[in-house]
């Protein structure tokens, strides 16, 4: 993959703003000295795009449980 694009990340992932999301902890993942799941010599943003263009990081989501409920608005 020569240069990565918006689009090829958005085959992965559903809207832009998972995107910029996943790429942003990912990047920070990377900084702190996660290893790198595809070959790169780009910075860490660069590098966390191309492994979620590949499919190699996806979002994980998790369920909330009912410490994380909304507190009701009116009594």
């Amino acid at each position: 993959m020569a240069r990565v694009t918006i689009e090829d990340c958005l085959k992965t992932v559903d809207n832009m703003y998972e995107l910029v999301h996943i790429a942003t902890k990912r990047a920070r993942q990377l900084y702190k000295g996660a290893n790198p799941l595809v070959k790169s010599k780009n910075r860490v943003v660069v590098t966390s795009l191309r492994e979620i263009a590949s499919g190699r990081v996806r979002a994980k989501y998790g369920s909330q449980g009912p410490e994380h409920d909304m507190p009701p608005v009116a009594n």
